[in-house]
């Protein structure tokens, strides 16, 4: 079973700044704020997640985020992934930009103008990207 996390004991700032964090209309501030107080009394990731209504990992996030990072942790980060996984590599791109320079009757279309439709097939058919991809990923 693993020990107990709790958070490092709070400076007078740091208490006043999670208290006045209890008063905040944001209810990310407010939820971190409660998390924090718990922890600093005592009781444990489980038993704040039950009263809070929230999951325990949650908890115990917002306890190793206040350890590292101190009152940082009371600030929502964003919500968007640390890494995108992309369809284009950068020399497909590159790739990409070149066919797309180019007149789409050059590959027997008719039409004038590339569509994000037509980028998407065209750069499959050439061999540009492994798999069909949607409007988005060429966008």
């Amino acid at each position: 079973m693993k020990a107990p996390i709790f958070i490092r004991p709070l400076t007078k700032d740091e208490h006043s700044q999670i208290q006045a964090g209890l008063r905040s209309s944001n209810a990310f501030v407010l939820r971190r704020s409660q998390i924090l107080l718990a922890s600093a009394r005592g009781e444990r990731a489980p038993a704040i997640a039950k009263y809070l209504g929230c999951d325990d990992q949650t908890v115990r996030n917002a306890i190793k985020g206040f350890n590292i990072a101190g009152l940082t942790v009371l600030k929502e980060g964003s919500s968007r992934p640390h890494r995108l996984r992309t369809t284009f590599t950068i020399e497909a791109a590159e790739r990409l930009k070149a066919l797309l320079h180019r007149s789409p009757h050059d590959f027997g279309l008719d039409r004038g103008l590339w569509t994000l439709e037509l980028a998407a097939k065209i750069s499959f058919e050439q061999g540009i990207i492994p798999h069909k991809t949607s409007v988005a990923s060429v966008r």
